[in-house]
């Protein structure tokens, strides 16, 4: 792993100012940029580590806080380490939060991330990757379905809700893919079941999108985040094999 070299930087979108992590390898050299989305609980220390480690690897890393219409980060007070006790009240906070950001503004701002990618430095040209956590998956998905032509690979792990019954699902994005895809499903999420699992599965074949869904035995929802207790070590490890893998064979 190289060294790398992290900063907050601020993010100019069409509804105000969004302050963001960017790290990256330290010679300041352009490497590909992948654009990675939070969970719930947002940008934080977790976040941040997991970017950097990501930088290690090769990557110019942006993870935006796109709750920022709340406030910068952390929009919500966390406790360094999220105990199941904890949950409920952050989740009365939190809640608010996560219902005002729709579709509609969190592919906005996506337009804002990939622009502002595209003129920095640190980030090569040509398409970027996107990876995303929990909620952060929805969201990769749906970035890739809005900027086809930006976005050349897309991962999520612990994805919630990306395939229901729902008019405005992640999942029907599928038909305007043209990135490599991969999901590391939690058998132990109730936020993805298994008729989920098989609905998105069945709309990536239908739309001959590139993509591999794995399902982690005995994982919980949150299994990446080493600052709550779902965290497994195994799984974790398993994420990052995963994605690196993808990226390498994207750039």
């Amino acid at each position: 792993m190289t060294a790398v070299q992290g900063s907050t930087v601020d993010i100019t979108t069409e509804d105000g100012t969004a302050d963001a992590y960017l790290t990256h390898p330290a010679d300041g050299g352009p490497r590909p940029a992948v654009l990675l989305y939070v969970d719930a609980f947002g940008l934080r220390p977790r976040m941040r580590a997991i970017a950097d480690r990501l930088a290690g690897a090769g990557y110019t890393v942006l993870v935006p806080n796109v709750f920022y219409r709340h406030g910068r980060s952390p929009v919500v007070e966390l406790p360094e380490f999220i105990d199941p006790v904890a949950r409920p009240e952050i989740f009365r906070r939190i809640g608010p939060i996560l219902r005002e950001l729709t579709p509609e503004l969190a592919m906005r701002d996506a337009g804002a991330w990939l622009r502002w990618l595209a003129g920095h430095p640190a980030a090569a040209d040509g398409p970027v990757a996107v990876t995303g956590y929990c909620m952060g998956a929805a969201l990769s998905l749906r970035t890739a379905g809005a900027y086809p032509d930006r976005v050349a690979a897309a991962a999520g792990f612990h994805g919630a809700r990306l395939a229901p019954d729902a008019p405005d699902s992640p999942h029907l994005s599928a038909g305007r893919i043209t990135a490599e895809l991969y999901f590391g499903h939690a058998d132990q999420d109730p936020s993805m079941p298994e008729d989920q699992i098989e609905r998105l599965e069945r709309a990536l074949t239908a739309a001959g999108v590139r993509h591999r869904c794995e399902v982690y035995t005995g994982a919980r929802h949150g299994y990446t985040q080493a600052d709550t207790a779902a965290y497994d070590k195994e799984a974790d490890e398993r994420h990052w094999a995963a994605l690196l893998d993808l990226l390498s064979r994207t750039f």
